[in-house]
């Protein structure tokens, strides 16, 4: 992909950090400074991650959850490998998938629990990469959670917004409406039994570090899925017509796997698999060196119908074949093949909008399943189904970056633990023919997708957004705005955004708005006209809205390790 000739020069409202030892960024500043710790104490990068990812779960409870996901990739130096950890937890095995084929989605409330990966990915990567305790890397969450902290205006708003939710467990009101009312900005916000739950794994680790680390952090391990917080969890599920079991939790581990890798003019994107959205950068990118993207002006109504058109094509193909490899017969290699991207392009127009999603590229020898992406919905609600980001480099070459997710408000905290079991199940499917449908032991189709680009096999970059849908969509525009347009990092991730809502949504009730396309107020009126007139459904966000995304970016360039916030968010990056 040819790089773009002017170079994009504008002032920004975060600064561009810069650093030659280490660099962190996340979606917390009290998470990239947890981190930054870790790294200043002597830990690598994979250690300064986990120890952000865990503080996020506390400062950040309105869309991470300690007991959730943790969507992984690591770039370890020794090796020159992409390993990825899915970081996603499977259906329990007593789930009956026809108790939710009435519903256009998996209701909320604790049946869309699974098995909650988070815990297990995070002592994995300290196992394989990591050179800490779990205690040294969860010592900043724990005292955050015990102490308390200033909550952020961003998170205090939107725990009031969703107060009537926590409203309908006294478990989760007891943690969120301390009082009967939501906590205030800037005002202090405890989670006792959080930080108790979390010490409850320390001490464990504790009582068997004389064994060494790594048993130390298999015990913290087992205190999770096979001691006092699993049988809770179980309980609970029990009592209240749940299905998570014990038997769900003592049998997870978190696996490692090779990153989806692939290469193009700027280097070598590497992705999450094929049950999150991960791939889709890979489609679109492959789409998109089918035009002469030199000759278009940034954020004109040319390149953003470019954009917008481009991205329906590649939803269409994962809403029919994207789903659990171990489950669903992905054809991999043709969906992230040049020729499958050239007949892609051939759907495209330049004149016209799709006034819906497109029907998905034929493969040879595949069946397309009959779905129903009918229009469910019209709202634009303020939701919590939310993630956040945390990436960081070393000294020695390493690089993590990890999505921490799942929200705490459309499922019950479980009593006397503060964690709140993965309610990621909101992601699957209640058609039996979706290849992200309900089954035992499958997982979910997951949004968090961190990337990786490399150039001449080392890390370039390395970024990932909250922002459900909009992840692949911001994450696809910011690489654009570096790699194509000249953007320094910082830059790219404040330029203004578009955003399709042209297809069914990853959440339930997965709403499809047809032909819908988000602009961010400062993009111009000119554009939203032009773009109005080629079909386009447009509806106006505020300029530099969360509801964008709130990417946060890594890169490793000419010895200069740089880092780059969203202003969208409370994100902000660290490094010396």
């Amino acid at each position: 992909m040819p790089v773009h000739d002017a170079v994009y020069e504008r002032e920004t409202t975060r600064p561009l950090a810069c650093g030659t030892q280490s660099m962190i960024v996340g979606g917390h500043y009290l998470a990239s400074q947890a981190g930054f710790a870790v790294l200043e104490a002597g830990g690598n990068a994979i250690d300064a991650a986990v120890a952000a990812a865990i503080t996020e779960t506390v400062v950040q409870p309105e869309q991470v959850g300690f007991a959730g996901i943790a969507p992984s990739m690591v770039y370890w130096s020794d090796t020159g490998e992409v390993i990825t950890l899915p970081g996603v937890g499977p259906w329990p095995m007593s789930v009956d998938p026809t108790l939710f084929r009435a519903s256009k989605g998996v209701p909320e409330g604790i049946r869309r629990t699974v098995v909650p990966a988070a815990p297990a990915t995070y002592l994995k990567l300290l196992e394989h990469y990591g050179t800490l305790s779990f205690s040294d890397v969860a010592g900043p969450a724990i005292r955050l959670a015990r102490d308390g902290f200033g909550l952020h205006p961003f998170t205090a708003g939107k725990i009031a917004y969703a107060a009537d939710d926590f409203r309908r467990w006294p478990s989760s009101a007891e943690v969120f409406l301390p009082g009967g009312s939501p906590p205030k900005p800037h005002h202090r916000f405890v989670q006792a039994d959080l930080a108790q739950s979390l010490q409850y794994m320390v001490d464990e680790e504790t009582a068997a570090s004389a064994r060494g680390r790594i048993e130390g952090l298999r015990a913290a391990h087992d205190a999770f899925y096979q001691g006092d917080i699993a049988k809770q969890f179980s309980d609970y599920h029990k009592g209240n017509g749940g299905f998570l079991t014990f038997e769900d939790m003592a049998t997870f581990q978190a696996e490692l796997q090779r990153a989806q890798q692939v290469d193009f003019a700027f280097g070598t994107m590497c992705t999450m698999g094929f049950d999150g959205q991960g791939p889709m950068i890979v489609e679109v990118l492959r789409i998109l060196e089918n035009f002469d993207l030199t000759s278009i002006e940034h954020n004109s109504a040319r390149y953003l119908h470019m954009i917008a058109e481009v991205l329906k094509l590649a939803f269409s193909d994962r809403e029919y074949y994207f789903g659990d490899p171990k489950f669903t017969d992905v054809p991999k290699e043709v969906l992230l093949s040049k020729d499958f991207a050239e007949e892609r392009f051939k759907a495209f127009r330049w004149d016209k909008a799709w006034p819906e999603m497109p029907p998905p590229g034929r493969i040879a020898g595949v069946d397309v399943p009959v779905l129903n992406t009918s229009e469910r919905g019209t709202s634009d609600d303020i939701n919590l189904h939310d993630t956040s980001f945390v990436g960081a480099m070393d000294k020695h070459g390493n690089v993590a970056a990890i999505s921490p997710s799942d929200a705490n408000n459309n499922s019950p905290i479980i009593p006397g633990t503060g964690l709140c079991p993965s309610s990621r199940g909101a992601q699957s499917r209640t058609d039996p023919d979706h290849p992200a449908s309900i089954f035992p032991g499958k997982k979910p189709r997951v949004t968090p997708n961190p990337l990786m680009v490399l150039r001449n096999g080392r890390p370039y970059l390395a970024l990932g957004t909250p922002g459900a849908d909009a992840q692949p969509q911001a994450n696809l525009q910011v690489l654009m705005n570096i790699l194509v347009f000249g953007m320094n990092i910082q830059q790219a991730v404040e330029a203004p955004r578009i955003c399709s809502e042209s297809f069914p949504a990853s959440f339930a009730p997965h709403t499809n708005r047809s032909g819908v396309l988000k602009l961010e107020a400062n993009i111009g009126a000119d554009v939203a006209a032009e773009l109005a007139r080629l079909g386009h459904k447009i509806e106006q966000w505020p300029a530099h809205c969360w509801r964008a995304g709130g990417v946060c970016v890594l890169q490793n360039e000419d010895g200069m390790m740089r880092g780059a916030a969203d202003p969208r968010r409370a994100a902000y990056a660290l490094g010396w």
